[in-house]
């Protein structure tokens, strides 16, 4: 098994933060990003580049968007 196939079953496997954050901006826009998720990055002047930048700086942020995403995520891809 390759070091990268190491956790085959993982639903974030091979998907950027940059492409979470994105989908979840182009599903919910910020200000609802912004409601459930009361990160200062995503209420006041919102950015992708700013919001991964301190995600990306900020561990428990990072997890919060991750949760968020895998429960939209379809069963089968759970």
């Amino acid at each position: 098994m390759a070091p990268f196939d190491k956790n085959p079953r993982d639903p974030l496997h091979g998907v950027t933060l940059e492409t979470i954050l994105k989908e979840l901006v182009a599903r919910h826009g910020w200000p609802k990003l912004g409601h459930f998720l009361p990160i200062r990055c995503f209420k006041w002047d919102p950015s992708i580049k700013s919001s991964l930048t301190f995600l990306r700086k900020t561990p428990w942020a990072r997890k919060k968007v991750e949760a968020w995403y895998i429960s939209e995520l379809p069963r089968e891809k759970r």
